[in-house]
């Protein structure tokens, strides 16, 4: 765990504030933050934080600490020490301010607004609270007693999760830039970042300040939920299925992708609260309730989802989904939301939310399948549009807006300029990997690096396909540890830091300009396009020519070139 300092000096009038850091210092997971003596000049007014908990994927907190024995009489705090009984202004009071005085220092240093939830609490290790206690503005669980301190990590967390403000959980790249601030170690200028991992935290802020439309629209059982490439659509079905389940609801989360689920998967595996009943891939949903595997695309497009409803007919109450939330919902064959729907609780009007760009129908399933579901006159899907880019830099997001659409804002910082080699199709694939050789040497880590082809898969992501080892291909890609190479097909919804578009070709030239689409908005910091320029005229149209006309010309350097 990271303390800060790493090792405070308590006087001998702070013991009680040693007693809560040892206990929160014990408690406290690996990943968490703790810091001690908080100064924080709000204008011209002076607080201190106690404690401050900075606690990823849950928020902060923080805590006033009072020693001795409390009391209150009347609204009125005392404290009672070895130099008498005394009146005190409100820890909680206190603990509020100071909170709001950080809330407001840190957004002026970070030059964005703070939505990650927060909590005011107060610390008394040598006082005894009812567990029925409350007054007005502090619930009993902002309060911390003797018992409560001897492992207090999880209340603080409740605290944080039920009784913070703010919309988002604390994102672990946030809360890496607060720690700099925090450990006065970051130029305090707010500007234009040239660090692309800065600018990757500011991109990850942004994502979660979207969680604003799921408060807004909780009302609403169905929901689709369009946006263009890197609006946040994939973090929001997230946010919306860890919601639902917290409401102890059965809810399914779905995709279609392998790459995908699997993402899906691990964000959902670090809940330690309520999870969805099933996270993954429609087709793992549907062998996991009995319907045979089967071959074709007729099979998956007709043959299985008629199977799934006919078995969806016998499912008891207790089996069935609350609600269903479908990421990259664009990919979704029209008869699979019929016999999905079959397996709810109420089919007409249970609550359904999608998350799409109908841009990306590289599958060619959509055609407003969606849009047009009608199981009785509340079951039409409310349509919410999201067009703010969130995940790029504007460099990268100005390249593909032309398949966007009219409406599509990049929000992100300016960026790395794109850069493209033109090359032949055919020597496309040798001299992408060559540009991946280049990077590393320039100084960007293999794992923040991905080689994307068009047509043929690269011979690494060939080998893993033709050994039948996908699960243990797309494992290593989560796991981060080094360069992954694969096609714009299997990627969508996913990112990279730094992603080489290896344009070696295309199979159906009808579905180029959505597959340039995909692949050329999975790079968060740097593109690399490596093709023919003609082919990618061809592809993209005249308006992606403009755009790459204003990219950076490349070739690769190697080491022994």
């Amino acid at each position: 765990m990271t303390c800060i300092p790493e090792e405070p000096e308590f006087g001998d009038g702070q013991l009680a504030e040693k007693a809560v850091w040892d206990a929160l210092q014990k408690s406290l997971p690996d990943d968490a933050v703790l810091a001690h003596s908080v100064q924080v000049r709000d204008g011209r007014a002076e607080h201190e934080i106690d404690m401050l908990v900075l606690w990823p994927n849950v928020g902060i907190a923080a805590i006033e600490v009072k020693g001795g024995q409390v009391t209150i009489a009347n609204g009125q705090w005392y404290q009672s020490d070895r130099n008498g009984k005394h009146k005190i202004q409100s820890p909680v009071a206190q603990s509020q301010s100071s909170l709001h005085a950080f809330k407001n220092w840190l957004e002026k240093q970070l030059g964005s607004r703070l939505s990650s939830r927060c909590a005011y609490m107060v610390s008394l290790p040598y006082t005894g609270v009812p567990h029925d206690w409350a007054m007005a503005g502090c619930a009993r669980s902002l309060i911390l007693d003797q018992t409560d301190n001897q492992s207090p990590a999880e209340l603080v967390r409740r605290a944080i999760e039920n009784e913070g403000g703010g919309a988002s959980p604390l994102a672990p790249a946030f809360l890496e830039r607060i720690v700099r601030q925090l450990s006065g170690d970051l130029d305090t200028v707010v500007g234009t970042s040239r660090n692309p991992k800065e600018d990757e935290d500011a991109q990850d802020h942004l994502t979660e300040r979207q969680a604003v439309l799921l408060q807004a629209t909780r009302s609403l059982p169905r929901i689709r939920f369009t946006g263009g490439a890197g609006s946040g659509k994939t973090w929001l079905a997230v946010e919306k299925a860890r919601l639902l389940s917290k409401q102890g609801k059965r809810v399914g989360l779905f995709c279609y992708n392998k790459g995908l689920g699997q993402y899906l998967q691990d964000r959902v595996s670090t809940w330690r609260q309520a999870k969805p009943v099933f996270t993954g891939e429609f087709h793992e949903y549907v062998r996991g309730l009995g319907v045979p595997d089967g071959s074709g695309q007729a099979y998956f497009d007709e043959e299985m989802p008629r199977l799934l409803k006919e078995l969806a007919a016998g499912l008891e109450q207790h089996e069935r989904l609350d609600a269903v939330v479908v990421d990259e919902a664009q990919d979704f064959a029209p008869l699979w939301w019929e016999a999905l729907l079959a397996c709810t609780k109420d089919p007409d009007g249970g609550e359904v939310f999608a998350f799409m760009d109908d841009r990306q129908d590289v599958y060619r399933r959509w055609g407003g399948a969606t849009a047009d579901l009608t199981h009785g006159p509340t079951a039409s899907f409310v349509p919410i549009h999201i067009d703010d880019n969130l995940r790029n830099t504007r460099k990268i997001a100005e390249t593909f807006k032309p398949f966007a659409g009219e409406h599509f804002t990049p929000r992100g910082s300016t960026g790395l300029p794109v850069r493209l080699v033109d090359c032949p199709t055919n020597e496309a694939l040798d001299v992408a990997g060559d540009c991946v050789d280049s990077l590393i040497a320039e100084g960007w880590t293999n794992n923040q690096i991905a080689l994307l082809t068009t047509k043929e898969r690269h011979p690494v992501h060939l080998d893993f396909y033709e050994r039948g080892a996908t699960e243990d291909y797309w494992c290593e890609f989560h796991a981060g540890e080094a360069e992954f190479y694969g096609h714009v097909l299997g990627f969508k919804g996913l990112e990279r830091s730094v992603v080489v578009l290896c344009v070696n070709g295309f199979k159906d030239m009808d579905r180029a300009a959505e597959q340039l689409y995909v692949g050329l908005s999975r790079a968060r910091s740097l593109l690399v396009v490596v093709g023919d320029l003609a082919l990618l005229e061809e592809a993209g149209g005249r308006e992606l020519k403009l755009a790459l006309a204003r990219a950076e010309a490349w070739r690769p350097t190697l080491k022994d070139s």
